[in-house]
C-alpha cells in the first residue's frame, strides 16, 4: 500500500471517531472523497498487519503507532487549513483542496514553523482540535497566539508587523506607501469606528477590514 493511501485511511478512522464512528462500513461510507483512492474493507486488513490499527468484527481502532501517525496527519491537516483560510483568505473547497495536498508534504519543522507562526492555534475553522506538536510544549493552550490580527492588540498595547495578507494587491502598495510593512513597529490606540495606530511619528486611520488582514506580534 501506497504512503499516501496508508496516511489517508488513518486519517480516516481518527476524524470518524470523532464523530463516533468505528464501523469498518460506515468509516469507509463517511470518508473525504478522494481519500485513499480505491479504499475498501480489506485495506484495513493490510493495516492491522502492519501494526496501525485492529480490527474487532466490524469495528476498527487505531494501535499506539496508528494513533500517533494518524494525529501527525490530522496535525498537518488542520493548521494547513488555518494557513489558507486565515491567512490567504481562500474559500473553503480552496482550502480544503490545499489541505489534503499539504498533509503529506510538510516537513516536522516546517509543520512547527506553521504553528508558531499561527500562534499554536487549538482548532481548525470548523473547531475541531488540532493535535498538538513539541512546538506546543511550551505553551498553555490558553494563552493569545503570538501572532494576532492589529485589532485583537490591548488598546495602548505595542507591536510589529509579522505579515500584511491583503485580498487585494494595490492594498499592499498602499500600505507599503504608509510604511505598514512587515517590521514596523506600531501602537494601536483605537479600535472603533476605525482601526488608529501609531507608527513612529505617523498616526493612522485604517478600516476594519484592512486592519484584519495585518497581523502583528506584541512586544514589550
Amino acid at each position: 500500500m501506497k504512503p499516501r493511501k496508508i496516511e489517508e485511511l488513518l486519517e480516516t478512522v481518527y476524524t470518524e471517531r470523532e464523530q463516533g464512528r468505528s464501523d469498518v462500513e460506515a468509516v469507509l461510507a463517511h470518508a473525504f472523497e478522494g481519500h485513499a483512492e480505491g479504499k475498501a474493507p480489506e485495506d484495513f486488513r493490510e493495516l492491522e498487519r502492519m501494526g496501525l490499527c485492529r480490527l474487532d468484527g466490524e469495528r476498527v481502532t487505531l494501535t499506539g503507532e496508528g494513533e500517533a501517525r494518524a494525529a501527525l496527519v490530522v496535525r498537518r491537516h488542520r493548521l494547513a487549513e488555518r494557513l489558507f483560510s486565515d491567512l490567504l483568505a481562500l474559500d473553503d473547497e480552496h482550502t480544503e483542496q490545499q489541505a489534503c495536498e499539504f498533509e503529506h508534504v510538510l516537513s516536522p519543522e516546517a509543520t512547527d514553523s506553521v504553528c508558531t507562526l499561527l500562534g499554536h492555534p487549538p482548532s481548525c475553522p470548523h473547531g475541531k482540535a488540532i493535535p498538538p506538536g513539541a512546538c506546543c510544549a511550551a505553551f498553555d493552550r490558553v494563552v493569545k497566539p503570538l501572532v494576532t490580527g492589529l485589532a485583537s492588540l490591548p488598546l495602548g498595547a505595542r507591536g510589529k508587523i509579522v505579515f500584511v495578507a491583503p485580498r487585494w494587491a494595490d492594498r499592499m502598495d498602499r500600505l507599503a506607501g504608509l510604511g505598514v510593512v512587515p517590521g514596523t513597529e506600531i501602537r494601536l490606540t483605537q479600535r472603533s469606528p476605525s482601526v488608529v495606530i501609531e507608527a513612529g511619528e505617523t498616526t493612522l486611520a485604517l478600516d476594519p477590514e484592512v486592519a484584519a488582514e495585518i497581523f502583528v506580534k506584541a512586544v514589550a
